[in-house]
């Protein structure tokens, strides 16, 4: 069932950026990798489990049907049905969000994107970063902030998993005047994960999010070496042929 952590908004605002490190009002975080790997089936299954949980109330993933999620995270119809499917009907529907547009833009001013192709267009280390930088904002309506974002409508839907957390920024004079360069994360807080568990949580998300935002991407690169390995060939037989044909033309 549905884990509505008070009017949770997944990525509300359009993500910003995949650089190594993202500028937001002046303060500047370098972005650690993901490492996630899309051939983890049992990774493949918790993401997927922590997306209908945590996102899909907000969230649609408009490029991806439940059936193939099934057939590619080996999953019954049965436990498709009985583990995933809670806003939709038939295993071939596409993943849609139950919040309403209206209301979205009521309460958070705007209206959630659909995730299936976040992680190609901003990166998968930018959302694996995103997930883990809220911190405390007393001036935030929404009462957080985002290191990665400045001013991001989005709420921090995982505070019961990883807490709260205060930024510490350090004030750097430039010719442009003071400007805060992002230090350290320390916590109010303690959530029901431990800082190793919430890791864990978060990168099998975002393996899942990778995985829809490209389910053929495994097949594609096996494919790739199978047509690289016959060019290589096709190349050696060519070149045999061409010194076959040429070798009583004089040069």
């Amino acid at each position: 069932m549905y884990k509505w952590l008070g009017l949770s908004l997944g990525f509300i605002v359009a993500l910003g950026g995949g650089s190594a490190a993202i500028a937001a009002g002046g303060a500047a975080m370098p972005l650690e990798h993901a490492d996630n790997d899309v051939s983890n089936t049992a990774s493949l299954q918790r993401g997927a489990r922590n997306f209908m949980n945590y996102c899909s109330g907000c969230h649609s993933a408009k490029y991806v049907r439940f059936n193939t999620i099934a057939a590619d995270l080996g999953l019954s119809e049965d436990q498709l049905i009985d583990n995933l499917m809670f806003n939709a009907e038939r295993p071939h529907d596409t993943i849609e969000r139950t919040m309403r547009d209206e209301d979205a833009i009521r309460w958070f001013g705007t209206s959630p994107p659909d995730l299936s192709l976040i992680p190609r267009s901003r990166g998968i280390d930018y959302v694996y970063n995103f997930l883990q930088a809220f911190y405390v904002d007393p001036d935030s309506p929404t009462g957080v902030d985002n290191v990665l974002l400045a001013g991001t409508s989005m709420p921090h839907v995982l505070w019961e998993l990883q807490g709260y957390q205060r930024a510490i920024f350090t004030p750097k004079e430039s010719a442009s005047g003071t400007e805060y360069e992002f230090d350290s994360f320390e916590p109010v807080t303690a959530g029901t994960m431990s800082a190793v568990e919430f890791d864990g949580f978060v990168r099998d998300t975002v393996n899942f999010l990778d995985y829809i935002s490209e389910p053929v991407q495994l097949k594609r690169r096996v494919l790739g070496v199978w047509v690289l390995m016959f060019l290589t060939v096709f190349l050696i037989i060519a070149m045999m042929l061409k010194k076959q044909i040429w070798k009583d033309v004089p040069s």
